[in-house]
């Protein structure tokens, strides 16, 4: 019996416990949670279309040769700075020697000729004048004139093709540049087209960015716009100078040209950025726009809190569109005359009491 008592007893008192416990945390859970509100009507900030990209130099080559032949000398290493004309590959050009020496033999036999067929010429053309050779002994001197005219200049073009050969064979920089790539060395067989050395010219450069077929239209020649390089997160201004008109090639997506400003922020060819295109007035008023930060992620599913009319916390579900920057266009869910929650000193959740700040 007293086994029982006690029993008993201990119940009692862990009832009284839990029961205190959870008044305390009722009392607890029940003070409202600060936050801080917005109003979708009073948004005045300025939206944008984003596009990736990556920055390129203005003035880059990759140099390649129409011959075919061994390496024997590159005197220059990736980061090098050359001047426009220095020797960068140097192929070997035995057999351009040798045909050289060829062609340089057939002029001096053509010349030979030419020269013989020009005093023969001037000879019958004196004789024809005093009627002491005939038509056709003329006629045939000439032709043969003619013919040793034309095989002198034929010989003198062909050295002209083997001297733009040469051209070739002794790579050179196409302007004041530094190195940039090598995908060839010394010994290494160069065939025709294949991209031997890249240099750029640094100072200037460009973006090029991909933008969709349902923005492109939104973007004209001429807009000043800004470049966020991520790396070093940095902002950079620029102008948009050419729009592709044709996404054939590109997988749907056109090609925008964006020439960048002069800064002093340290940028280099290839790094990524996120080019911000501005928008149209008209265009930002037909636009529901929250911030990222507003935004409540459930696996697949988007929302954002707003304050109900006892002052508590709603989980509104919304179906959402494309990003702007630091923005995200509401397509459902929420209209353009309601206000939304932005922060919050606590956890919220459906049903939490909250005191607008």
């Amino acid at each position: 019996m007293k086994n029982k008592y006690t029993i008993t007893f201990l119940a009692l008192t862990l009832l009284a416990f839990s029961c205190g416990s959870d008044e305390k945390k009722l009392i607890a859970d029940d003070s409202p949670i600060t936050v801080k509100v917005s109003s979708i009507s009073e948004n005045d900030n300025n939206p944008f279309l984003t596009a990736s990209g990556t920055i390129q130099a203005v003035n880059s080559a990759n140099l390649s040769t129409r011959l075919m032949g061994f390496v024997t000398n590159m005197p220059v290493n990736v980061g090098d700075k050359v001047k426009k004309g220095q020797l960068l590959v140097s192929i070997n050009n035995s057999d351009l020697q040798a045909k050289l020496s060829q062609v340089n033999a057939g002029i001096a036999e053509a010349t030979a000729a030419f020269t013989n067929a020009e005093k023969d010429y001037n000879r019958y053309k004196n004789l024809f004048s005093e009627n002491s050779a005939s038509q056709k002994e003329f006629d045939d001197i000439t032709a043969n004139y003619n013919m040793a005219k034309a095989r002198l200049e034929g010989a003198k073009q062909m050295k002209n093709e083997v001297d733009a050969q040469f051209a070739y064979a002794n790579i050179r920089a196409p302007f004041d540049g530094v190195v940039t790539g090598k995908y060839i060395k010394n010994g290494d067989m160069a065939n025709p087209g294949m991209p031997l050395i890249a240099m750029e010219a640094p100072g200037k450069f460009e973006v090029m960015a991909s933008v969709p077929e349902s923005e492109i239209s939104k973007i004209s020649k001429g807009t000043s716009v800004n470049v966020q390089v991520k790396s070093i997160n940095k902002t950079i201004t620029g102008k948009v100078t050419e729009l592709s008109s044709s996404a054939k090639n590109t997988g749907g997506q056109y090609l925008v040209k964006v020439a960048l400003d002069e800064t002093d922020t340290s940028i280099l060819s290839g790094m990524f950025v996120t080019v911000q295109f501005p928008m149209k007035a008209q265009e930002k008023s037909e636009m529901v726009l929250i911030p990222k930060e507003a935004i409540v992620t459930k696996g697949q599913l988007y929302g954002v809190y707003t304050v109900s009319e006892s002052n508590t916390a709603l989980l509104r579900w919304l179906r959402i569109g494309r990003t702007f920057g630091n923005q995200v266009e509401v397509l459902s869910g929420l209209s353009s005359n309601e206000s939304y929650i932005i922060s919050a000193d606590g956890k919220l959740f459906n049903g939490a009491k909250v005191s607008i700040q």
